[in-house]
């Protein structure tokens, strides 16, 4: 009865239209009232999901990367991306996937990624002869890459939802090769779509001038080399390089690029402080949820169920990415690798899959929920900025959704891809 309190009082107030963190949250203090435990109990859970010293690297990542964008980091970022691709067929469309591959390891946020890169970029793309629901496909579809790059934020939130057994160096290092594949593999379908529609490259500018867009975006992609290499050596950890971040961003945009003044840091600091407000309010109600069902030991109760299915690693692991795919299009991210960690991470353990692979692949299954809806985050702010309908975007974006898909299923069933780079590191 205890299950059918806790997952059915969710079900119905996410059906309603409830936002997720109060589904959680009250879902949780049904099921303690049921049980008879005091009240007090999910609200200790709460703060006991938020209190953890690593969760700190989150709102100091989200603070950095609003600096960079309102610092020029991601206009600079654009344009030698432009000089590097643009000659391509479909140009806009490979400027849009590069661009949001560099801003990704700046940002760590898909959302970020989406609002930077596509607010520059889809107008500029439509104003070119693009449909405006292709350049949103590419916006949404490639900003997916920020969650697999360092320093990607659910990275870390898969890390505490672990228990913090999984080293957040190796996360970030296991992800940098799937991002890469994913990118290339979104380059090929805008490619492939651009051709079939006849969508215009763009003029070289000479090596000449893309070494000066290099020089321009130097002390922007610096960034991503101080954090990858200073968590990755052991410099700094994941929370203190957050900070270095925060410093190196504020310099950056205020002495290099001179683009921030008072209203902009004003703004990315409320940019800052709102999104970490909703986002700890999710880890919090999210927290609670799970210490739940690790109390009623769902856990347990799914591997017999998993064991009584297949005893194959690879139907299992098919069964978990069809899972997560389905909780993706009504649950946001950070949630769902809350929730999901401590239930699905002894299942795969207990079928022999390494915890830092299957951290990639849960991230990258949750990244692509990100683009579907209902509850479809990403979608949502591209279709924002593309002026566009989900149902405009959606009837078009099937080329991309099968390229994350195969993404996915090669990140599943090659483990190589995600553990090889960190092997090298240990």
């Amino acid at each position: 009865m205890a299950y059918t309190i806790l997952f059915g009082t969710f079900a119905i107030l996410m059906m309603i239209g409830t936002p997720i963190a109060f589904c959680l949250g009250f879902a949780s203090l049904a099921t303690v009232l049921y049980l008879g435990l005091p009240p007090i109990v999910v609200f200790q859970q709460i703060n006991s999901g938020m209190n953890v010293f690593a969760m700190m690297s989150i709102p100091f990542f989200i603070f950095a990367g609003d600096l960079m964008v309102r610092g020029g980091i991601a206009t600079r970022l654009i344009r030698f991306a432009a000089g590097l691709v643009g000659h391509l067929r479909g140009g806009l469309g490979q400027v849009n996937i590069i661009a949001s591959t560099l801003f990704g390891g700046i940002s760590g946020s898909a959302v970020a990624d989406a609002s930077a890169v596509g607010g520059l970029m889809v107008p500029q793309m439509a104003a070119r002869g693009y449909d405006r629901g292709y350049a949103v496909n590419v916006t949404v579809s490639s900003s997916i890459i920020a969650l697999l790059i360092p320093p990607s934020h659910n990275m870390i939130l898969y890390s505490i939802s672990a228990g913090g057994t999984v080293s957040v160096a190796d996360l970030f290092t296991a992800g940098v090769i799937p991002g890469l594949l994913l990118t290339l593999t979104l380059m090929v379908t805008a490619y492939i779509v651009a051709r079939r529609r006849g969508y215009p490259s763009e003029p070289f500018p000479g090596f000449a001038k893309l070494g000066y867009f290099l020089l321009s975006a130097l002390p922007g992609l610096l960034l991503i080399a101080i954090i990858f290499g200073g968590v990755r050596s052991g410099i700094f950890t994941a929370t203190e390089s957050s900070c270095i971040a925060v410093l190196y961003a504020f310099l950056v945009a205020l002495l290099v690029y001179r683009e921030l003044d008072w209203h902009g840091f004003i703004e990315a600091v409320l940019g800052a402080v709102r999104t970490t407000s909703l986002v700890l309010l999710v880890i919090g109600t999210a927290a609670s949820f799970a210490w739940l069902m690790s109390f009623l030991q769902v856990q347990t109760t799914l591997i017999q169920v998993v064991r009584s299915v297949s005893d194959n690693p690879l139907i299992v692991l098919l069964l978990i990415n069809i899972t997560l795919l389905v909780l993706g299009t009504f649950m946001d991210m950070a949630p769902l690798v809350i929730i999901s960690t401590p239930v699905l991470l002894p299942i795969v353990k207990a079928f022999g899959v390494d915890p830092v692979h299957f951290g990639v692949i849960m991230i990258l299954n949750a990244g692509i929920g990100l683009i579907t809806p209902p509850v479809g985050t990403v979608l949502f702010v591209g279709c924002a900025v593309g002026k566009i309908t989900i149902r405009e975007a959606m009837r078009t974006i099937w080329p991309f959704f099968t390229a994350m898909l195969a993404v996915l299923m090669a990140v599943t069933y090659v483990p190589a891809l995600s553990l090889w780079l960190p092997g090298l590191f240990r």
